[in-house]
């Protein structure tokens, strides 16, 4: 195990990722996720593979939507946690969990529909690397399938430093630096709130990996968009009424240009080829 990974092992295993979708932030990420992939994603039956899948939360609704799941991840904390969500639900189960590498999957050529990659672009600190997982997706892809990547937007930390008050700190100051300067997210403090050695995107240059791949990108979309800048708007999140015209309005400016990189995550959507 190389050490990229063995920090992502060490980070999870003593972070709650399963309930960081649950949360109203988190709520607004998965259900924005899911908005974006449900209009790419071929009809189920399909084959998805959820690489980098954490504690199921995206495997479970797909196997529950129909869909054939493979999950893989890095951590055994995670797949331990994917294995009892979904055996609370029989009835649609996943179909298999992995403990692997996104640079090196144990599929064969061309076996799916869909491959999830919403979590190890970010992971994976060093170009060759996210290159490595990018060419394994499209490995395993049928022509045709989409590919569904998430980043981690280049100024992310600066503005969550400003909004949380870190920016105080002048660890956290230098980490605000470093990020700004390169992308190259780095935690010296192992303080548990400013994350792990990770890589934020500017939104262009995920779109730039993911076609420098050989996918034709359909879409570059801001997840969670500007709306977790107002903590009224997240509240009002709850209101049923109030929930659906902010997410009309987050669906309106998702691919605005300007706006994009204020978005915590970005989500890239490429196409393999049918050639």
């Amino acid at each position: 195990m190389d050490n990229n990974i063995n920090k992502v092992v060490n980070y999870y295993s003593n972070y709650d990722e399963q309930s960081r979708l649950s949360n109203k932030l988190g709520q607004i990420e998965f259900l924005r996720t899911q908005n974006i992939i449900k209009r790419y994603l071929k009809n189920p039956p399909a084959v998805v593979l959820d690489v980098g899948g954490a504690a199921g939360r995206y495997s479970c609704w797909l196997a529950e939507a129909g869909y054939h799941v493979h999950l893989v991840d890095p951590v055994p904390k995670h797949l331990e946690q994917a294995r009892e969500a979904s055996g609370a639900k029989p009835e649609a189960p996943v179909a298999s969990f992995t403990l692997g590498d996104a640079r090196k999957l144990e599929f064969k050529r061309a076996v799916a529909d869909a491959v999830l990659l919403l979590g190890p672009l970010y992971h994976l600190t060093e170009q060759h690397d996210r290159q490595k997982a990018l060419s394994e997706a499209w490995r395993v892809l049928k022509p045709g399938g989409s590919i569904f990547a998430a980043g981690i937007s280049r100024f992310a930390s600066t503005i969550d430093g400003f909004l949380s008050g870190y920016y105080r700190d002048p660890a956290f100051q230098e980490i605000m630096r470093g990020d700004l300067a390169s992308g190259q997210h780095r935690n010296p403090t192992n303080h548990p709130a400013y994350f792990t050695d990770a890589f934020f995107h500017h939104p262009q240059e995920l779109v730039n990996e993911i076609s420098e791949t050989g996918f034709e990108v359909k879409g570059l979309f801001a997840v969670e968009g500007i709306i977790y800048l107002i903590e009224d708007a997240i509240n009002d999140w709850d209101s049923d009424r109030m929930g659906k015209f902010l997410l009309e309005v987050m669906t309106k400016i998702e691919a605005e240009p300007s706006l994009m990189g204020a978005s915590p995550h970005i989500l890239c959507v490429g196409m393999k080829s049918e050639r």
